[in-house]
């Protein structure tokens, strides 16, 4: 007689392999929120862009993390705008626009880089830039 209660081999390797991509998705939203606690120190490292990918992350991995992640007091409703709306605060574009100028200040005067590393960083930033500022306020 066949017993119902068994899992065949094939529903352990399904639930084996969630595990893992469970798991996997769980160090990076952790890596992603240890990037943004960095990111809220160093005005060349940005914070939003990580907690977005870490909630992300979290959506896959852990309904508590993502639920913390979604309450908290003062990155909870960016992460809440950027998911209803793909909204970025205007305050938020601001301090992309400086990080973005001074992360670049930096480069050119610290590494002096030549003319094609120059204009392909630069590239790199404008095209972040202008995406930033094309999401709603």
């Amino acid at each position: 007689m066949h017993d119902n209660h068994q899992a065949s081999p094939q529903v352990i390797g399904m639930t084996g392999k969630s595990q893992f991509v469970r798991g996997v998705f769980l160090l990076l939203g952790i890596g992603f929120v240890l990037l943004g606690f960095i990111g809220a120190f160093l005005p060349v490292l940005p914070t939003t862009p990580f907690l977005i990918l870490a909630a992300a992350c979290f959506a896959r991995s852990s309904p508590r993390l993502e639920s913390w992640l979604l309450q908290h007091p003062r990155f909870g409703p960016l992460l809440c705008d950027w998911r209803a709306r793909g909204a970025i605060p205007f305050r938020a574009k601001l301090m992309a626009l400086g990080g973005m100028v001074f992360g670049f200040a930096l480069f050119w005067f610290g590494g002096h880089p030549g003319p094609l590393l120059t204009a392909a960083v630069g590239l790199l930033m404008l095209t972040g830039l202008v995406y930033v500022w094309s999401r709603p306020s």
